[in-house]
């Protein structure tokens, strides 16, 4: 791996935020101190600032609040990367951080496979009502089959409009035309060359208009908040159905919550939460809304994947080398 953990010159102080697979720690214990937080919350503002002036690279994830604020506390800073756990660094403000003369990375490719293929069980379960059926099983509600029970939406053949046409977009996108036969439009910031039929919409309205299936796929960050709002809600056809993969706050919680109260869209299929990890009651009493808890890159293969790729930047900044995924 270039960049390896036995090129470092010296030891250094490494600090895991979060548990991470056993074959994580054990790369970046071939040649460096590591100090792993048995808590699985986010970081306090005392402890981030520690983080800066007690280790001389952490391997954060989202959450930590990496804010102007904190690193304006940290006159010195000891620190001299943080490796990212994921692909969003929006709780970094990485402005701040070089400012001080600490690099940022994060990691990308790593969740794309998995981040699909949540947005294909969200849309897959809403349509077909899947989530309302297994409560009905396990509440022992089920008097057997009939013919107009829980009538969902076909999904072969229906169109797919995506906002936000990256590396996780495409993989959607992709699945869904080569899987299912739908027709795809979409909406991104920059132009693109796809392997697969597309047509490119003017703007995220238009998107949701000409929608069956709606999903966003973009990254979090300022200029992203509250991209999906109620003018977005209210172009979609009310047959149609709303997914998020992407980051909690792309979305006005308030104005989804809204359009499915007044039967604006149909449903809608949610691995993430604007105010995450609170979810509104409104939405948990909604039949006709899947509500995940954050799964998008939930296997044990894709949690090492990112975790060795977080381990590879670390040790190449702390080798003297330039990291692998700058941000």
């Amino acid at each position: 791996m270039a960049g390896g953990c036995f090129d470092a010159p010296l030891m250094a102080r490494i600090l895991v935020t979060r548990p991470l697979p056993a074959p994580v720690i054990a790369r970046l214990e071939e040649a460096h101190e590591v100090t792993e937080r048995d808590a699985t919350t986010p970081m306090g503002r005392d402890e981030l600032i520690a983080s800066l002036t007690d280790y001389d690279a952490v391997l954060p994830t989202l959450g930590d609040a990496y804010s102007a604020e904190v690193f304006a506390a940290v006159d010195r800073p000891r620190a001299r990367l943080l490796a990212n756990f994921g692909v969003g660094f929006n709780h970094i403000d990485v402005a701040a951080a070089r400012a001080k003369g600490i690099e940022v990375t994060n990691t990308p490719g790593a969740v794309t496979e998995a981040t699909a293929d949540t947005a294909l069980t969200l849309l897959l379960m809403t349509a077909r009502r899947a989530g309302e059926g297994e409560r009905m099983v396990r509440a022992g509600q089920w008097a057997g089959w009939h013919p107009m029970q829980l009538l969902g939406q076909h999904v072969t053949g229906k169109t797919l409009g995506i906002i936000g046409m990256g590396r996780i977009g495409q993989a959607i996108a992709q699945r869904c035309h080569h899987g299912f036969a739908m027709e795809v439009v979409y909406h991104t910031r920059s132009p693109k060359d796809l392997p697969f039929p597309a047509r490119p919409l003017a703007g995220v309205a238009e998107v949701a208009a000409a929608s069956d299936f709606l999903v966003a796929a973009v990254p979090g960050g300022p200029e992203t908040r509250h991209l999906i709002g109620a003018d977005t809600f209210g172009a979609m056809p009310a047959h149609a159905i709303f997914v998020n993969i992407s980051r909690g706050e792309v979305v006005d919680e308030s104005a989804l919550i809204a359009a499915l109260q007044g039967g604006e869209i149909a449903g809608a299929g949610l691995d993430v939460y604007e105010f995450e990890p609170q979810v509104p009651e409104e939405l948990r009493a909604m039949e006709n809304v899947t509500l995940l808890p954050h799964l998008g890159t939930a296997t044990f293969e894709v949690r090492c994947q990112m975790g060795l790729m977080a381990a590879g930047n670390l040790c190449a900044v702390l080798a003297g080398e330039r990291p692998l995924n700058p941000v």
